[in-house]
């Protein structure tokens, strides 16, 4: 009875030991059931939660480019580096405003305050990145503020204004500059001062260069509003001055995006071309 006992005693202490193993194993089974069940969970709520943040999920890991993945080139200096922008021929006539308030540019001269809207409909381009698309182009040293003459400064749509840079479609476009056969060019009309989203977002073949001819067409429009007129090529192979029309032709000068080349204004004869405007959007 004792043998028995200490046989029994045994094959207790090893069924004890295989049943602490079977809970050992059991336990550690679950408990990586569970860390990958909230992993799955984690990953299931993560980007609902990320919505509702208003942050945009970056998706599964195995979705993501590995961290090795070299950075996309950085494009040339001047050159635009931003998606396709899509428009109606005819936006809804409305305009949202960009809000924020820009320093001064320019350090002296006549103070001239102006506001930055995007036509509603023109779902592509953020209102507040066109403002300080603007806002750099008309703070450059090479641009009006950059003699001494005016200085510029950027508001938000409750503040007063000297005029308006306006983001506009085609068909507004017509409308606001009192000329609606012409969908293709850009204009000053009074205080406000209409850019053409199809010239924005196209160019013209004289550019080679998106961001060049959006700075070219930009100091342009504003060039009428500070009281210049239309100028004509003073030498063939020589910068065009900023006040020619150079979205229509260049008539032997080269682009020239800015109002002061080498330092000082750049300008040419008084008059303009007899040029056709092309009738595409």
């Amino acid at each position: 009875m004792g043998g028995r006992t200490r046989r029994d005693n045994g094959l207790h202490r090893r069924r004890r030991a295989s049943r602490a193993g079977s809970v050992t194993l059991l336990a550690l089974v679950v408990a990586v059931g569970l860390a990958a069940g909230g992993a799955y969970a984690a990953r299931r709520g993560g980007p609902d939660l990320l919505v509702r943040a208003g942050v945009r999920s970056a998706g599964p890991a195995s979705a993501r480019p590995a961290a090795s993945t070299p950075p996309p080139a950085v494009p040339a200096a001047g050159r635009v580096a931003q998606p396709p922008v899509t428009y109606p021929s005819r936006g809804t006539g409305s305009f949202r405003t960009a809000t924020a308030l820009g320093a001064v540019a320019g350090r002296s001269g006549r103070l001239l305050r102006y506001r930055v809207a995007v036509e509603e409909g023109i779902d592509a381009v953020d209102v507040e990145r066109f403002g300080r698309e603007v806002a750099v182009i008309l703070a450059d040293p090479r641009g009006w503020t950059g003699d001494g003459e005016w200085r510029l400064q950027r508001v938000g749509p409750d503040s007063p204004a000297d005029f308006t840079v306006l983001l506009a479609t085609p068909v507004t476009r017509g409308e606001l500059c009192g000329d609606p056969i012409d969908h293709y060019t850009s204009c000053r009309n009074g205080d406000r001062v209409v850019i053409n989203v199809t010239r924005w977002a196209r160019g013209v073949p004289q550019f080679d260069d998106l961001g060049s001819y959006r700075q070219y067409l930009l100091n342009h429009e504003v060039g009428h509003r500070l009281g210049r007129g239309h100028e004509l090529c003073p030498r063939a192979g020589g910068p065009a001055p900023v006040m020619e029309q150079q979205t229509l032709g260049l008539h032997g000068c080269t682009p020239n995006a800015w109002p002061r080349v080498d330092g000082t204004l750049h300008t040419g004869p008084s008059g303009q071309y007899d040029d056709p405007i092309p009738a595409e959007f």
